[in-house]
């Protein structure tokens, strides 16, 4: 017990001093968290309500990411790009109306350029129209509880009403990340975008960062007249992924060295530790009429703790909840619960459990083979 209280005055100690030091001096609101985990390490203003620019676009990404994920969309699908996307003014990869272009051309153009017009042809493809589009964006973030946030247009120019906070894009940009494919987009710093008249548009990322910053891999930059300079970065050093968000900065060179000094402080202060990954096996369950009669039983996703980088390692057990599992079932459909304990035998975490191999269905013919065995080692006989 004692041990616990002087870990815990510890992870206290520094959360308080990040508190009290100012490590985003320049912005208006600004916040860090651990995405695994969602524990936010550093904060300021973090839910002030603020036009979050081209970070925007984050929710344009994500659905176009999921969209992808579902296979209602793919990297090789064209787009025909409308009078409306080729007129955005802004930031932009000058498309020309009524020319196909490919969607990961336009994801490219998006996530390195901060192209308005690429975002608004993957708004109207994926939601039709970006009236319909923006109705999307908004459902998804009241799907997320992003409570500070309403969406006017998917590309972040300046409108009445259209705000967010640091908090809720950085929970935006925590859910993109699960999306990893993304981060092959976001990493580049620079390259050319193939346009259908055979011409090249040059792209520079416009996060510097990407460059300048050992691990950071994405992800959004912004800037208009109404938000000032903004940036959601992520970085991932020593296993360690981190998300940061800064909004109303001054300038470009302030936003990059506020996200700096936000992703020194995390890599300096923390670390992840894993209590339980995806590759342990947790056991067997029972699968009724399927090929196999047993399935292993793993975890869904890694379940990981942030801890201060001197501490040791805690020591924790668990409890499965495993619901009835029949065939046929895949690697990644959920067959219940672990439940995570620690030395007090309090339940500090509970995440979800699925089969390792994926079973499918057992045909007349299984049934009859395991029958005839069942009869020979004296087992029940399977109906």
């Amino acid at each position: 017990m004692k041990k616990i209280l002087i870990f815990l005055f510890a992870f206290c100690f520094v959360i308080t001093n990040a508190k009290a030091e100012d490590f985003a001096p320049h912005a208006t609101s600004a916040i860090l968290i651990e995405p695994t985990t969602g524990k936010v390490l550093y904060e300021k203003e973090a839910h002030k309500q603020l036009a979050p620019a081209s970070m925007t676009k984050i929710m344009t990404l994500l659905l176009t990411m999921e969209a992808i994920n579902n296979k209602t969309l793919s990297y090789d699908d064209t787009v025909l790009i409308s009078e409306n996307a080729s007129s955005m003014g802004g930031s932009q990869i000058f498309l020309e109306a009524n020319f196909n272009m490919k969607i990961e051309e336009l994801i490219k153009g998006v996530a390195v350029a901060s192209a308005n017009d690429a975002a608004v042809a993957l708004a109207e493809k994926i939601g039709g129209s970006t009236e319909n589009f923006v109705k999307m964006m908004n459902e998804k973030a009241q799907e997320l509880n992003l409570t500070d946030t309403v969406f006017k247009n998917p590309h972040g120019l300046d409108e009445e009403g259209h705000v967010s906070s640091a908090y809720d894009m950085a929970i935006m940009a925590k859910e993109l990340l699960k999306h990893t494919d993304i981060l092959r987009f976001t990493s580049i710093y620079e390259e050319y975008l193939n346009k259908p008249d055979g011409s090249k548009v040059w792209l520079v990322n416009t996060n510097k960062l990407v460059r300048f910053y050992e691990g950071v891999d994405g992800l959004k930059t912004g800037y208009t007249e109404d938000a000032g300079y903004c940036l959601t970065a992520t970085a991932t050093r020593n296993n360690l992924r981190l998300i940061s968000v800064v909004m109303g900065e001054i300038s470009a060179d302030t936003r990059s060295k506020d996200t700096t000094n936000l992703l020194n402080y995390g890599f300096n202060s923390f670390k992840l530790n894993t209590i339980i990954d995806t590759n342990q096996e947790l056991g067997k369950v029972r699968v009724e009429k399927g090929k196999k009669d047993y399935a292993t039983v793993v975890l869904k996703e890694n379940i990981t703790e942030i801890v201060p980088i001197n501490s040791k390692n805690s020591e924790y057990t668990y409890n499965l909840n495993i619901n009835k599992v029949t065939a046929p079932i895949k690697n990644g459909d959920i067959i219940g619960t672990v439940e995570i304990i620690d030395n007090e035998g309090l339940i500090i975490r509970e995440e979800q459990l699925t089969i390792k191999e994926s079973i499918a269905k057992a045909n007349i013919i299984d049934i009859f083979i395991k029958n005839i065995k069942n009869i020979i080692t004296g087992k029940t006989i399977i109906k």
